[in-house]
């Protein structure tokens, strides 16, 4: 079996890290067009399964010419122009492909395009159906959004409203912040675990989502809450607001009554946070300074990111409460998922890397195994199910990535 990763950013690291250590995958491409970030990658997995390609994904021939030698692909790029591409030059050449990024690509949001190229005459809803489409002709799966949220979130609520006679919600609150020591060393109380450009991005725009029994779109920011995390040894108050994420529930589950995500930070981010959107500094749109026009939100990423880097011996958590309600038997039943995944220092790998990274690599094993199956676009939580869900928490927790399950009537 052969795999190949599209990126060799931090979350291409972390799923080669486990494909290298732990599957039965024979090689490992990694393609990129900047040669240095594939050489670091291999120096520090230091495994003679990986294979460097270097080329740029918007080439298509050769793009195509690296897929044709692999079985299944693993699209760890950050942007959705990137993103979009591969999958499209994906189903062209046949390749079953495992995509990380925050979007359900059957539906893509309409917000901020990031240079995404809609063939002439589709809308983003068109081409959405088209991809899977595309997809299901070639008789091939795209396994889409599978790694930290979305992805454990989807399977595990998943998992939760399948054990009730009658769903009613699934609730997500998720997110990567600094430990409990390094956040005090940082402004907002937060530290750069990923794309940054993308995080604004989240706080900025609407989310499909389900409320009340109503499709709507929530915007960023709103349902602002504090909760106690009390699990794990943990005694911690954090908070949560409304951000993209889980987006493909309100297709694959409508006949909820409430399904959104929120984004777990600590406690005091977001009031800052909307300070800084209700003075416009999270806006693309140009104003002019001193006869140049600039972009807010760059300006503020220009400022803000040397000072969100992580420093010397700053470590990372990833932490997880999703709930999913609804009745059993003629009774109301809550399922609460928890989880509290910090750095793992001797690994090597930020919290952020291990949550995000190990299910898209222990999926593509899975797939390659034909353990997974399905044709077109298809979302986590309609795949990872039974037999599977409980291998993907198993092997998740052979590394150390444990979910806690609290079932309450």
């Amino acid at each position: 079996m052969k795999a190949i990763i599209f990126g060799a950013g931090r979350q291409a690291e972390g799923v080669a890290w486990y494909l290298a250590t732990h599957s039965e995958f024979e090689e490992i491409g990694l393609y990129s067009r900047s040669p240095g970030p594939i050489d670091d990658i291999i120096e520090f997995i230091g495994s003679d399964k990986l294979k460097k390609h270097v080329g740029d994904v918007l080439d298509e021939e050769r793009t195509k010419e690296v897929m044709q030698q692999y079985d299944v692909g693993i699209n760890a790029l950050p942007t959705r122009q990137t993103s979009y591409k591969t999958i499209e030059l994906a189903a062209e050449v046949g390749l079953d492909m495992i995509d990380i990024l925050e979007e359900y690509h059957r539906s893509p949001d309409p917000y901020e395009m990031e240079d995404l190229e809609l063939p002439e005459g589709m809308d983003v809803e068109d081409y959405g159906e088209h991809l899977h489409e595309q997809y299901k002709e070639k008789g091939i799966m795209l396994l889409d959004g599978i790694g930290f949220a979305p992805g454990l979130t989807n399977i595990t609520l998943g998992e939760g409203l399948r054990e009730m006679d009658e769903p009613k919600t699934a609730i997500a609150r998720c997110g990567g912040i600094p430990n409990e020591e390094s956040e005090k060393r940082h402004p907002l109380r937060y530290m750069i675990t990923w794309a940054f450009d993308h995080v604004l991005r989240e706080y900025n725009i609407k989310s499909a989502a389900i409320k009340d029994g109503k499709l709507t779109e929530l915007d960023a920011l709103t349902l602002h809450e504090k909760f106690l995390f009390d699990k794990f040894g943990k005694n911690v108050e954090l908070e949560c607001a409304v951000t993209p994420g889980m987006p493909s529930f309100v297709h694959t589950r409508p006949e909820l009554e409430n399904t959104y995500e929120k984004t777990v930070r600590w406690p005091g981010h977001y009031d800052t946070i909307k300070e800084f959107r209700r003075c416009g500094m999270l806006d693309i749109e140009p104003v002019e300074v001193n006869g140049c026009e600039v972009v807010p939100r760059e300006v503020l990423l220009k400022v803000l990111i040397p000072k969100l880097k992580p420093k010397e011996g700053d470590r990372d958590a990833c932490v997880m409460w999703n709930t999913a309600e609804g009745k059993k038997d003629g009774k109301d039943v809550r399922i609460d998922y928890y989880m509290w995944d910090d750095e793992d220092v001797d690994m090597g790998l930020t919290a952020m890397q291990r949550t995000t990274c190990f299910p898209p690599a222990i999926s593509a094993e899975m797939m390659a195994k034909g353990e997974i199956t399905g044709e077109g676009i298809v979302a986590p939580e309609d795949c990872i199910k039974g037999p599977i869900y409980q291998k993907m928490i198993e092997r998740l927790e052979e590394v150390g990535v444990k979910i806690l399950k609290e079932v309450k009537y």
